[in-house]
């Protein structure tokens, strides 16, 4: 499609449906941003840098609700975004050397995304209460060394977010979920800032090669902006449980797109 009125219109649209999935799960937005600009005209060689400027203004008008009640554990960030970052930068630098010219990364990432949601939908279920062991000690033990697995879950998020191509925060919140015990919305709201964290040294890498077409990243993180926001009340008017469920649903149809397409591509 060629440049106009009509194409900058759906691609702030395109925006604001990143930017809802992004405040309401704590993720990137790339699943829904990389392929709509695509189709809109964008090359695939600057697809994946054209929507990363978006990120960050749409982690922080996203988290702008997560701001009260202590949602977002601003600790967890402070180690877990420094690790994400440079594990991206090792993840990216490694993926292109990997055989299979990107098909059976792709396919990876779909056995992985499924693994996560299986995991988040049947974790919902409710348990009966039993008396504590020894295992349940151990957990609690390393639940209280927060900081170290904050990084370890940072150097994994973002090892495979640069390895995969996928956004950091549909790996960090199920991780956040599993390894710290933080509850769903806490999860999502700490993973909003770590993923906007992410996306600066990619932004100013793609920046100097003149990896981004600035029309398609202007009017996306325009949309992005403005349906951040409208994610993350619809986030927080949801139960924990709920919340869990649905970005469960969400992580299995990313699953389906991402393996479907890859197979066929085999």
């Amino acid at each position: 499609m060629d440049a106009g009125i009509f194409r900058d219109a759906l691609t702030a649209l395109a925006g604001v449906a990143t930017g809802v999935m992004s405040g309401t799960f704590g993720v990137g937005g790339a699943v829904i941003s990389t392929p709509a600009i695509r189709a809109l005209g964008c090359s695939a060689a600057l697809a994946v840098g054209t929507t990363l400027p978006s990120i960050l203004p749409g982690a922080i008008t996203g988290s702008w609700r997560y701001r009260h009640g202590e949602l977002i554990q601003w600790k967890v960030v402070a180690f877990t975004a420094p690790s994400g970052i440079v594990a991206a930068i090792l993840g990216a630098w490694v993926s292109p050397r990997v055989p299979g010219d990107g098909h059976l990364l792709m396919v990876f990432t779909a056995l992985l995304l499924m693994w996560s949601s299986i995991n988040m939908i049947r974790s919902v279920s409710s348990r009966e209460p039993r008396e504590p062991n020894e295992h349940d000690e151990v957990k609690t033990n390393l639940r209280n060394s927060q900081s170290f697995l904050a990084t370890l879950t940072g150097l994994v998020a973002g090892g495979l977010s640069g390895l995969l191509g996928v956004g950091g925060g549909i790996i960090m919140v199920p991780l956040f979920r599993r390894w710290l015990g933080l509850p769903m919305k806490n999860a999502v709201a700490t993973s909003l800032i770590c993923v906007g964290c992410f996306a600066v040294p990619g932004t100013i890498t793609h920046t100097i090669e003149g990896g981004i077409d600035w029309r398609f990243a202007i009017w996306l993180t325009i949309g992005v902006v403005v349906g951040a926001p409208f994610g993350s009340k619809m986030a927080l008017k949801m139960s924990d449980k709920k919340l869990q469920r649905v970005f469960g649903l969400f992580l299995a149809a990313v699953a389906v797109v991402y393996g479907g397409g890859e197979l066929l591509a085999l």
